[in-house]
């Protein structure tokens, strides 16, 4: 085990099968504004958004990208343009812990295996190339499609902060997820299976769901 400190994951652009993570920036804007400004309820569960301009958006991309202790990806899809967001946060370089969070993904990406491929990057550079001890997702109890991405993605859930925010004037419950290196492989294995092109279609449809790839890993 390293007894640490842990290095701090690198800022650089990430490469899978369906999507590619480059550092948030103003070569962004363009492509997320097309996306945000038609969806402004994907912004439900975080602290900024929905956009009224263009301008806002920019601010806001200006301060994420610039942030030196949490660095953001875009996410760009099949097409080549950035549809969503998302980081590296929470890193705690002497206990060997990292978050994979402030996730925003446009209706477009949400719920497909480029989303879940974006998140797998981020999952491989701390827990693969940094050997981090302790992966962490939190969401608002709330978010229910958050909290079933998390199980989907092998996270443990935890338990839940009762009335530990205050988001929009109402007290929201925090649920917390881990995956700890012990249990990497398996998780590691069974995403990997999910994403290879073999289990998809013509279409793009899956032809195994992740939670039962995960069982027959499991069983192995």
């Amino acid at each position: 085990m390293n007894r640490g400190p842990w290095k701090f994951p690198r800022r650089a652009t990430l490469q899978g099968n369906y999507v590619r993570l480059e550092l948030l920036s103003a070569a962004h804007i363009d492509d997320l504004w097309t996306c945000a400004s038609v969806a402004p309820d994907s912004f439900l569960y975080l602290r900024y958004g929905p956009f009224q301009t263009r301008e806002q958006l920019a601010e806001l991309i200006s301060d994420l990208g610039s942030r030196k202790d949490q660095p953001f990806w875009a996410v760009l899809g099949k097409h080549g343009r950035a549809e969503g967001w998302l980081s590296i946060c929470d890193v705690y370089q002497n206990d060997g812990a990292f978050e994979i969070g402030s996730i925003w993904f446009a209706p477009s990406l949400q719920g497909s295996r480029e989303a879940r491929e974006a998140i797998f990057l981020l999952m491989c550079l701390g827990m693969d190339d940094f050997q981090y001890e302790r992966l962490v997702w939190r969401c608002q109890a709330q978010n229910e499609r958050s909290f079933r991405a998390a199980i989907s993605l092998g996270f443990k859930h935890e338990g839940t902060w009762r009335n530990a925010l205050v988001y929009d004037r109402w007290q929201r419950d925090i649920a917390w997820f881990s995956i700890l290196r012990s249990e990497w492989p398996l998780c590691r294995t069974a995403i990997e299976e999910w994403l290879s092109p073999a289990n998809f279609d013509e279409s793009g449809l899956q032809k195994r769901r992740l939670q039962d790839l995960r069982r027959v890993a499991e069983d192995r």
